[in-house]
């Protein structure tokens, strides 16, 4: 990261940890995103005012050096945020905006303890908040590449998007994918089938046609949300399920052949997967507004029983051109 660039503080929760909070969810594996397991950071790139620019975040540990109790030396320490280049204060307020965004810095620790209340199987690790994207749109475009395709396909995918789309390495905006041709997409960036849903997708955002505060507003009912998603061009149950709780909506569950798997391996249900995928359903359902943060940390545990702590994970090989030559050394 070069010298010179602007250096900013962002306050978290109290129960705040970085290396569990960032490395929650799976799309903190896709691009502009990277989790450096060795430097316990973030690295990602946002397209600002001004322009993209590089971004590192990490957290201290507690300068007494006295360990929560729990989450150790870092829990609730100040977010320091290294940027590759000098920003406005408006640039500055718009990063603060994305940053919490990204790592729901807005879910206080009480909405956390009401999580742990209803499931306390995850109040010893502090589990709660998964990971999304700086921006709704992002969030729907890598919801759109991950459905029908196996998980290094999606990396792909948002790689592509990114170097092809995006300015200097950022997720392209709705406007530059709104613009792209189809062909460029289905070609360049091997989305396949997606390519003029995308497209239509994005001109959407352009026209103001989607809207986020309307979306996440607590007077309209997550059953309107619910319908509303799925007319949106690629979103169908499923999509529109994930696509709720990366809204902080989190009593719907987005069911699929994992959920199948999860189901028979760990819930030991039987019957088809038509049957499977329904008592899933009603066994979360008792968690009531927090079934999928139950569901999903059932979910993130097995993955991390196979492949240790998601902290640890290293960048996939498919990923390493772009990290290489995007997002610094």
């Amino acid at each position: 990261m070069p010298e010179g660039g602007s250096r900013l503080r962002i306050r978290v929760p109290a129960d705040f940890v970085l290396a569990r909070d960032a490395c929650s969810y799976g799309y903190f594996l896709l691009a502009p995103s990277l989790w450096r397991p060795a430097e316990r950071a973030l690295r990602t790139i946002l397209d600002l005012e001004g322009g993209p620019v590089r971004v590192r975040i990490s957290q201290p540990e507690a300068p007494d050096g006295k360990p929560h109790p729990r989450w150790g030396r870092c829990a609730g320490q100040a977010l320091g945020v290294v940027c590759s280049r000098r920003l406005t204060r408006g640039e500055q307020r718009d990063l603060r905006r994305l940053v919490t965004r990204m790592l729901r810095l807005d879910e206080t620790s009480q909405t956390i303890g009401g999580f742990h209340r209803v499931d306390p199987r995850w109040r010893r690790c502090g589990r709660g908040r998964l990971f999304r994207s700086p921006t709704l749109f992002e969030d729907i475009v890598k919801t759109v590449t991950s459905c029908n395709i196996q998980w290094p396909g999606t990396v792909r995918m948002n790689i592509q998007l990114c170097e092809v789309l995006g300015r200097e390495g950022a997720f392209p905006r709705p406007e530059r994918i709104a613009r792209a041709r189809a062909s460029t997409l289905r070609g360049r960036c091997r989305v396949g089938y997606r390519d003029r849903r995308l497209i239509d997708l994005a001109r959407l955002f352009v026209r103001g046609e989607i809207d986020e505060a309307w979306l996440r507003n607590p007077a309209n009912s997550d059953e309107e949300v619910f319908r509303f998603l799925k007319t949106l061009p690629g979103v169908g149950p499923y999509a529109a399920a994930n696509i709720m709780q990366l809204l902080g909506r989190y009593a719907f569950l987005p069911l699929d052949t994992e959920s199948v798997r999860h189901g028979r391996a760990v819930l030991g249900l039987g019957g088809s997967d038509a049957q499977v995928m329904r008592r899933v359903e009603r066994h979360f359902a008792r968690f009531g507004e927090h079934a999928f943060r139950s569901y999903w940390f059932e979910l993130w545990r097995f993955y991390e029983r196979k492949a240790g702590p998601s902290e640890t994970w290293e960048p996939r090989e498919v990923g390493a051109s772009f990290t290489a030559s995007n997002l610094g050394s």
